[in-house]
């Protein structure tokens, strides 16, 4: 059984601050909006990209509502453990997720049998980080940069293999878009994280993975190769990486956003006032530089806004879905 990690975001809240709590009250509790601690469920393990984008997030918000974030998080089925478990939570303002871009713009296009109902069930909140995803190879094998993996692979079909956080996450779509554009075959293995993935590509029982962001000491210590950057820019992090359309797959573009979703049902004025303070946090120093070290970037958005990047990710995804025949079994 998954346990359950937590983690106490800490509390801080000053006297007389600008922005005191919401005179609004549920009907389960006494007093104003927060008066208890809060909840951020993430739908990945403890070391992914997810779980550190909330963990950098969860202090500072934790200091500007005066109450606890514990960070629960609650991984499978690509995401949709987690997310199922804040769909169904009572929408008090005390409960709220952390999701992967790839839960809500790619998972919902595999399984017309979830759980819960993306569109109706949860609704957006803020914006996150946006992801980009790295091709990363182990440094032993036969080639040293993109064109030869490629050769690689097509002299040997079916003998590689790529990790990824699990069916159809983002890491994994953009393995299948990789090898329908460059038309290769090789087997892909799903993981319960990105961090599990990574540690089996490190130990040798994997050849290559689309990393998030959780693989560069591996890249700098020389026992991970970067082949490539598989979004739609070059990171700054490693300018000299070509993305994989320069290199020939036009049109590659395999990022997403992750971000913060509530509850339907959740009192508006608590949603705008977690969009406010997550925004307020995402510009923090230290957040940026967590986000940063992933190879991604802060994404400050309204909800509204949010919203419509996930349903643009969506709209993108659903024709290489479509096309590969992609489903989350």
């Amino acid at each position: 059984m998954q346990r359950k990690q937590f983690l106490r975001a800490g509390v801080a809240c000053m006297a007389g601050a600008a922005l005191g709590p919401l005179p609004w009250a549920a009907h389960a509790q006494t007093g104003p909006w927060p008066n208890r601690p809060l909840r951020l469920i993430v739908n990945f393990p403890a070391g992914g990209s997810p779980d550190i984008v909330a963990r950098a997030v969860a202090r500072p918000l934790a200091e500007a509502l005066g109450q606890s974030v514990v960070v629960d998080n609650r991984s499978g089925a690509g995401g949709i453990v987690g997310a199922d478990a804040a769909a169904k939570a009572a929408p008090d303002g005390y409960t709220f997720l952390l999701s992967s871009g790839s839960a809500m713009s790619i998972v919902p296009l595999l399984n017309n049998k979830l759980p819960f109902d993306p569109g109706k069930d949860l609704v957006p909140v803020a914006g996150g980080a946006r992801l980009e995803l790295f091709l990363v190879a182990r440094s032993d094998l036969p080639f040293s940069n993109f064109a030869d993996f490629i050769k690689h692979a097509k002299a040997n079909p079916g003998k590689l293999t790529y990790g990824s956080p699990g069916n159809g996450t983002s890491p994994h779509i953009a393995g299948e878009m990789m090898k329908s554009q460059a038309g290769i075959f090789t087997v892909h293995i799903p993981y319960r994280g990105s961090g599990a993935a990574l540690q089996d590509l490190l130990g040798g029982r994997l050849d290559y993975a689309f990393d998030p962001g959780i693989a560069f000491q591996h890249i700098k210590a020389g026992k991970l190769r970067l082949l490539a950057v598989g979004s739609a820019k070059r990171s700054p992090l490693y300018p000299d990486a070509p993305t994989l359309n320069e290199l020939g797959l036009k049109g590659f573009d395999a990022g997403t956003t992750h971000g913060f979703w509530a509850p339907a049902g959740m009192p508006a004025p608590v949603v705008e006032r977690l969009n406010t303070e997550i925004n307020r946090a995402l510009a923090l120093p230290d957040v940026v530089t967590a986000i940063r070290a992933l190879g991604a970037d802060p994404h400050v958005l309204t909800p509204a806004q949010f919203g419509r990047v996930i349903q643009e990710d969506r709209d993108r995804y659903a024709v290489i879905v479509k096309d590969r025949k992609i489903t989350q079994d």
